[in-house]
């Protein structure tokens, strides 16, 4: 027997005390994996199964599909095509330089091409898809695909572009998309929520004005991929809403024939209808190519744009000032007429030039018209006569009447926020931003279209649409609405407000109306009509400035108002000279005005022609009008049956 204190005993104690730290310890670490397992695959079974899925799956937004714009009879006139694009992602790809030389074999790239690919990846993240190409030809597309078992990373992707078929037509209406700057995505939280690589949004234009409703949600792709990434199988795909399609009130056959008359001129023609507001053309030139835009436009292209004197990039029918000319003279007859200064046989001798302090003011014709009343004077455009009438008026009261119509004021920033106000003068306007005194000599220029008034072309043409509808405030617009009034309802709603306006009510009695919709803008309606006759005199009987191109056909006869608009102020000299337009340097030759409505009897449609440096209003621009009026009153029982047929399904 061994006792306590051997040495064989302590050396058995301390065995035994070792295996059982030892057993203890495998028990604990036995214990611990079991806990572990259990956590890993009961407790955090769904956060691991979650880890697992997102190394197996990938998950890619789409760019959202966009909205179509469509003209009046429902032709797509900026619409969606296919387009094959090339996207890498680099944190997929095993070596970045090798992928990139295979591409710049297969695609044909340039090195420069390739340079700034490379660029490119180096500012982004690696998780960021790299666009290779945006726009690759079919051909191309299919040589990526035949040889994507060796172009690790790199991703051919069926996206949709925008097109805009009718190219130059409608560049200034419509504007253009082109890739989302820094600045589109912080200044606008639904592009910055849908943004992908390679979203196209609006820039400027309608396609900016309607970013909101054209925009469109994002599709979702979800694949499932190897240990390298590569995709093996398709799991599922969310298709994203479309974005609204938009109709607006343009016709796209008369939009056409705008840009055919304009073609190698600069300028602007407007047309609308005198009731709605709805404008059936607009058209400024020279024009761009809003396809140019897509896919960024080459720099040596673009210089040539911004360096061109005739400014294609702005939209002069809303944002062009010039001088109206005697295109103002209808407004001036009826102020005149409204303040009771004159009486329509008032008379003045027009002997060429009107002697004024001093200063000689000359009429068009050298030898002067003679003896004038008011219709004959508008009918010639005598520039005395209007001297003469715009001294007794004052340029106050042609501000106030000019307001009336629409001068000084923007009317459509709502759809173009580029749009200017123009200038309509005032003895305060001049103290206030010019900070002198308002002189009489100004006054009569001014009564002639001259000096400090400035107009948009888009403005004379709202002038004559409300001076044809009988003198009644209408709003233009250019978005079709499906619920609009019929035109008998508007004339209806037009003499409820006459009626009001007589009997002293601001509001009418039986409709309600926005703000001062339709409101009559005239003191007593024969004046309208006195204006009206004569303009119809100017283009229809002999003498009148735009007789020429009159048409017979009652169906299409309209009634019009030219205008020459100086640029520069004539010396004495170049007067006596009495040189023809070609022996003029381009850019001091005078706009060609003409302003019109028609069918006389029964009008529907005004329109406003500028030709930049045309020349003559009666030669240059009042022949364009007579081709418009001949398609517009064609058109116009197309268009009627499109409005019955929306009325018919309301």
């Amino acid at each position: 027997m061994i006792s306590g204190n051997e040495p064989g005993f302590k050396k058995i104690s301390t065995v035994n005390r070792r295996v059982f730290l030892l057993s203890a310890a495998k028990t604990i670490i036995f214990f611990g994996i079991i806990g572990r397992l259990f956590s890993l695959q009961i407790s955090e079974n769904k956060k691991y199964l979650t880890l697992s899925d997102k190394n197996r799956l990938r998950e890619w937004r789409l760019p959202p599909v966009r909205g179509e714009f469509l003209d009046y009879f429902g032709k797509t006139i900026a619409g969606n095509l296919k387009v094959y694009q090339l996207h890498v992602v680099p944190e997929q790809v095993e070596d970045f330089k090798s992928l990139m030389v295979r591409l710049k074999d297969i695609l044909d790239l340039s090195t420069n091409e390739l340079n700034d690919l490379i660029k490119q990846k180096n500012k982004q993240k690696p998780w960021e898809t790299l666009i290779v190409s945006e726009n690759l030809s079919w051909d191309e597309f299919s040589k990526i695909n035949f040889y994507l078992h060796e172009l690790s990373g790199a991703k051919p992707v069926i996206s949709l572009g925008r097109n805009y078929p009718y190219n130059e037509s409608y560049a200034h209406v419509l504007g253009y998309v082109s890739q989302a700057s820094v600045d589109d995505i912080v200044n606008n939280e639904i592009i910055k929520e849908r943004n992908v690589p390679g979203l196209r949004v609006g820039k400027i234009g309608l396609e900016k004005t309607f970013e909101k409703e054209l925009i469109g949600t994002n599709s979702i792709q979800r694949f499932e991929v190897n240990a390298y990434g590569k995709k093996i199988n398709q799991i599922d795909h969310e298709e994203g809403d479309k974005g609204k399609s938009i109709r607006l009130t343009l016709d796209t056959e008369v939009q056409n024939l705008t840009a055919e008359l304009l073609r190698e001129k600069s300028g602007s023609i407007s047309v609308m209808d005198i009731y709605t507001g709805e404008i059936v053309a607009m058209n400024s030139s020279p024009s761009i190519n809003p396809n140019l835009f897509l896919y960024g436009i080459d720099k040596k292209k673009w210089m040539e744009i911004q360096k061109n004197p005739n400014k294609p990039l702005i939209n002069k029918t809303v944002s062009g000032l010039y001088a109206p000319g005697s295109t103002i003279k209808p407004i001036v007859a009826l102020s005149a007429l409204e303040n009771d200064v004159i009486s329509p046989n008032f008379t003045v001798k027009c002997t060429g030039i009107h002697e004024f302090y001093g200063q000689k003011y000359h009429c068009w014709k050298k030898k002067g018209h003679g003896f004038m009343k008011l219709d004959n004077a508008i009918k010639q455009s005598c520039d005395i006569y209007f001297y003469e009438i715009a001294r007794l008026l004052g340029v106050d009261r042609l501000n106030e009447t000019g307001k009336k119509f629409g001068f000084g004021e923007k009317s459509l920033s709502k759809y173009f926020p580029n749009e200017k106000n123009g200038v309509n003068p005032s003895t305060k306007w001049k103290k206030k931003v010019i900070g002198q005194n308002w002189y009489l000599g100004e006054t009569l220029i001014n009564g002639i279209g001259q000096g400090y008034i400035l107009t948009t072309p888009f403005q004379l043409c709202l002038m004559t649409a409300q001076l044809a509808n009988g003198g009644y405030k209408i709003k233009p617009t250019v978005v079709a609405n499906e619920n609009k009034e019929s035109i008998e309802l508007i004339k209806l709603r037009m003499a409820e407000k006459e009626r009001a306006k007589k009997m002293g009510n601001l509001v009418s009695d039986f409709f309600e109306t926005d703000e001062d919709l339709y409101n009559p803008l005239f003191r007593n309606q024969e004046n309208i009509k006195f204006v009206l006759n004569a303009m119809f005199k100017s283009t229809n009987e002999v003498m009148g400035t735009s007789f020429r191109s009159r048409i017979d056909d009652p169906k299409y006869r309209f009634a019009g108002k030219t205008g020459t608009a100086q640029v520069k102020k004539i010396t004495e000299e170049e007067r006596e000279l009495d040189l023809d337009i070609e022996q003029i340097p381009y850019f001091q030759r005078d706009h060609a005005w003409y302003v019109a409505f028609g069918p006389y009897k029964n009008p529907r449609y005004a329109l406003s022609i500028l030709v930049e440096h045309g020349g003559s209003g009666s030669k240059t621009a009042a022949p364009m009008a007579k081709k418009l009026f001949k398609l517009l009153i064609d058109r116009h029982e197309i268009r009627e049956k499109i409005d019955l047929k929306k009325s018919i399904k309301i």
